[in-house]
């Protein structure tokens, strides 16, 4: 047996490390404001405008996204082990690796109805606006800033709420996944379907090829999600026009070396789908600058710069485990 075979059984009983489709910046706190016991398992809209509508709506308690991307080479201090081990050659290669491995793992029972979904997901900005928030702000606030997060695997308001076709509750999610086809082509098409925004129904038209990606990483901020569904799952990611795959590891919000599947959001950037490069688990997301740019808005607000390399969101999922009560811990 192979060390790194032998690597991924010795943590196969560990928990998961595992993004709700989170918003920018101030897009991610007035989500909150509105309801932030309703994961963002959604497609995102615009969030170039978001951010400046944002702006009326919290002020200038949300600071915009300034951190830039760390341009050294992860290579240098990632595991060994696992970088060794990982083809990062193409997103054939890396993903068709991830399906491999999971297709071998046992698939666990579906959780329990009464059960909960335990999520912990670092997010440096989000956490950095909520300090530099004023206080008599804060105090108005239903919620305070945690990483921690419990959502009800089934949550039957939330599935009879069609006020969010995008939505989808663990239970949903887990079902919808289990219920994919094989084929590629076959499960994007089912997946725009279950995820309609950008189809111009409920929202701006976008091309097959985007619609099919912001569908799949929706989904693929669910938790859990059985490895045989995730695996027929990366194998359709691969396919579609536009993904990339970084040829090294790179490091996440929470400091991990994680893969990072890529696509052009637009032309001024570019969003990252993080993975474990252990047990494939998803680990988080970011989208990044790529193109230096100013974005106007309303009349009266200022217009918002975008520098190549700003982050304009950066979430790295540490922790994600089914438990049998909110509060609990793994």
């Amino acid at each position: 047996m192979d060390e790194m075979t032998r690597l991924r059984e010795l943590r196969a009983d560990a928990p998961v490390p595992d993004r709700a489709t989170l918003a920018p910046g101030r897009e991610r706190l007035t989500d909150a404001i509105e309801g932030r016991s309703r994961r963002t398992l959604r497609l995102r809209a615009d969030w170039r405008i978001a951010s400046l509508g944002a702006v009326v709506a919290i002020t200038a308690a949300a600071l915009f996204v300034t951190q830039i991307v760390d341009t050294s080479d992860p290579r240098q201090s990632g595991p060994a082990t696992v970088a060794g081990d990982l083809d990062l050659s193409s997103p054939a290669a890396a993903l068709g690796e991830a399906a491999d491995y999971l297709e071998r793992q046992e698939v666990p029972p579906e959780p329990r109805s009464d059960q909960w979904i335990y999520l912990r997901e670092e997010n440096p900005e989000q956490e950095k606006q909520w300090k530099e928030m004023p206080a008599d702000i804060r105090k108005t606030m239903p919620w305070s800033y945690s990483p921690d997060s419990w959502i009800p695997y089934d949550d039957k308001a939330a599935e009879n709420d069609e006020s969010d076709t995008d939505y989808r509750t663990a239970r949903e999610s887990y079902r919808i996944a289990a219920g994919l086809p094989e084929d590629p082509e076959a499960l994007l098409a089912e997946l725009r379907k279950v995820f309609p925004t950008g189809d111009g129904s409920n929202g701006p038209r976008e091309d097959k090829d985007a619609h099919s990606f912001r569908a799949l990483t929706v989904l693929l901020q669910s938790y859990p999600l059985p490895p045989d569904a995730l695996a027929r799952i990366y194998r359709a990611l691969a396919t579609i026009k536009g993904i990339g795959v970084t040829d090294h590891l790179i490091r996440d919000a929470g400091g991990r070396q994680v893969i990072a599947v890529t696509r052009a959001y637009d032309r001024n950037t570019r969003s990252e789908i993080f993975i474990d490069p252990v047990d494939y688990s998803y680990a988080g997301q970011r989208d990044v600058v790529t193109r230096t740019h100013e974005v106007t808005g309303p009349e009266g607000i200022e217009p918002i710069a975008y520098q190549r390399g700003d982050i304009l969101l950066d979430v790295a999922r540490t922790r994600a485990a089914v438990v049998d009560a909110k509060g609990q811990k793994p």
